[in-house]
């Protein structure tokens, strides 16, 4: 991140103020990014008086005054709105136009904004406001390098992240991460229900689960040369408790189970694709 910091010398804005923006400013300040090179903007202002509060960047209910600002414009704002924003506003050329929207390709942006400069997606997670955020990144044709490995450098402020080659990769990104944690979720709330059920309090029930999965996602990042099924068989003894559990969850169709719903994500971000 210390090449970002020497080297980028260059003004983001972040126009809308919601919880990804507000998750990014934090990795940047907690990596050493200069906060008066940072602008957000929203149309309300308690949001803003918290992020200038708390990372003193500078704040602007005013979009434009942002983009004016900025080289690098983070589009925050919900899909269905990211056609008046943007507009509503003046881009020149100079710019960097990065959106974290799902479900709008490249070519949409360009026309909302008539924005003739280089375009970039972001898909990030919710994890990214704690600082173990996956994101993937896409770049248009026309971005260079420098601008690619910027962006990053940025995301890598959060947590990790990718480059894809093909825009319809960020549907894939969606699936695999982007929703993913609410799969995860799902699993621990279903499981704290049945543990529940065998007689243990909520709370017992949480710090179990919790804390056997963060221990698992551990163990997983330790052991990059373990394939995710050689760890699964190295906890599973033949004829033990845990081959039984896996056996049910097999019988269950779990692959097929899994493989639906990560479909299900990318045809609904293509469905997106086509609304916006």
């Amino acid at each position: 991140m210390s090449q970002l910091i020497n080297n980028l010398n260059k003004n983001i804005c972040f126009i809308g103020a919601g919880n990804m923006s507000t998750a990014i400013i934090a990795g940047l300040i907690k990596k050493g990014f200069p906060s008066d090179k940072i602008m957000a903007s929203n149309p309300s202002t308690p949001k803003l008086d918290t992020l200038a509060a708390d990372f003193r960047i500078k704040v602007t209910q005013d979009n434009q005054e942002a983009v004016d600002f900025a080289n690098i414009i983070i589009m925050a704002v919900k899909p269905q709105m990211m056609q008046q924003v943007c507009s509503d506003l003046v881009f020149s050329q100079d710019k960097v136009l990065v959106s974290i929207a799902a479900g709008i390709k490249v070519d949409r942006l360009s026309s909302f904004s008539r924005h003739t400069s280089p375009i970039i997606r972001v898909m990030p997670n919710t994890p990214s406001a704690i600082g173990l955020g996956m994101s993937g990144i896409y770049a248009s044709d026309d971005v260079n390098e420098a601008d690619t490995q910027m962006l990053v450098q940025i995301m890598s402020s959060v947590g990790k992240a990718i480059i894809v080659k093909n825009e319809e990769d960020i549907d894939t990104v969606i699936a695999a991460a982007g929703s993913s944690p609410a799969y995860f979720f799902l699993i621990a709330e279903a499981m704290q229900k049945e543990v529940i059920n065998m007689g243990m309090s909520p709370e017992q029930a949480r710090i179990l689960i919790e804390q056997a999965m963060l221990g698992s996602a551990t163990l997983m990042q330790q052991s990059p040369s373990l394939e995710f099924c050689t760890l699964r068989a190295n906890v599973t003894s033949k004829g033990g408790t845990t081959a039984k559990a896996v056996e049910s969850l097999q019988q269950s169709n779990i692959n097929d189970i899994m493989a639906k719903a990560m479909r299900s994500a990318v045809k609904r971000a293509q469905e997106m694709s086509k609304q916006f």
